[in-house]
């Protein structure tokens, strides 16, 4: 599929980066500058739909820029406007519903950084595609920093060939406790209530074995999910063949609520957890948010995280197939 779009202007934006030659992010913007409103936007988002989603899964990141997009509802018109299915967000992070298919990113303190990952990784169908639209950025801080995950097992296999052919025969394993209640400042503070949306413990592990896992109730009311055996990488269709990093083993190993270790038991070397989460670092990619951005991530294909910010910032979020 060609590159270029006359519905769309390719731009640049600071951080940008060339992976295995695909611009990361892909900056789009209007053709021309009487071309930023909303009217116009989605007019060229509806005559190119293919087009445009072959462009997230070929650069992994495209960046809308340059748009007059205000608020949710604005940016709840472009999801409606490709129609791609919803995906209910499932995890521990405090969220809130804005507006139909739009929620807010992660609540937790913005003076905490928000670690790599694969978007509801742990589930069985996680989604295809997350969707981010800056509302208000940061005063200072507060970037959404991304890495291509076939970068992190190809380096992963380079330096730990052996334990990365341990941990792929024998999978992963996690558990993640979940409290008795919702605890606010935390970045894993919602309840077992919340997450699975009942207050009813049976149907709680109903709605957990629906997603693949076990729960073990605990004795001050808190509930320990127990998830695996797992995939430690994952080859997605018509991204290249390439090997994804599809788990989360740094963001779990050895934390206060959670844990990651081989299916069978054995643990994970601390140096090799150590080591994975410098080559994440060192692989990532970060731009500076404006006002109106769109940024449309291939949840197969690409890590993202959060740094601290000073406030305010507000960015909200869409999870789709």
């Amino acid at each position: 599929m060609e590159f270029s779009c006359k519905a769309f202007k390719v731009g640049k934006c600071e951080g940008q980066k060339v992976v295995d030659g695909e611009t990361m992010p892909l900056v789009l913007q209007p053709p021309e500058p009487n071309k930023g409103d909303m009217d116009s936007l989605l007019f060229a988002v509806k005559e190119n739909k293919e087009w445009f989603e072959q462009m997230i899964i070929k650069n992994s990141a495209v960046l809308l820029r340059g748009y007059n997009v205000n608020n949710a509802q604005d940016f709840n018109e472009i999801l409606e406007s490709f129609g791609w299915d919803d995906v209910r967000y499932f995890g521990p992070a405090p969220r809130k519903h804005v507006y139909k298919r739009v929620w807010t990113a992660n609540e937790g303190p913005l003076s905490d950084s928000i670690y790599y990952h694969h978007e509801m990784v742990l589930i069985k169908e996680s989604p295809g595609k997350v969707i981010l639209f800056c509302e208000i950025p940061a005063l200072e801080g507060g970037q959404t920093p991304f890495v291509p995950s076939f970068r992190v097992t190809e380096m992963m296999l380079k330096e730990f060939p052996k334990v990365m052919e341990e941990m792929e025969e024998k999978r992963l394993k996690y558990t993640l406790t979940a409290l008795s209640k919702n605890d606010k400042p935390s970045m894993r503070g919602r309840g077992w209530e919340d997450v699975f949306g009942t207050s009813d413990p049976a149907e709680a592990e109903r709605r957990a074995k629906a997603l693949g896992m076990d729960m073990e109730w605990l004795p001050n009311g808190s509930v320990k999910a127990i998830l695996g055996p797992a995939s430690l990488t994952k080859v997605f269709d018509g991204r290249k063949g390439r090997r994804t990093w599809f788990n989360t083993l740094v963001g779990m190993h050895g934390k206060e609520h959670s844990s990651a270790m081989m299916a069978d038991g054995t643990e994970i070397p601390e140096n090799v957890v150590k080591r994975c989460e410098e080559i994440v670092e060192e692989e990532s990619i970060q731009f500076e948010w404006e006002k109106g951005d769109v940024l449309f991530f291939d949840n197969f294909a690409l890590l993202h995280g959060r740094r601290p910010a000073l406030p305010p910032r507000r960015v909200l979020v869409a999870t789709c197939k």
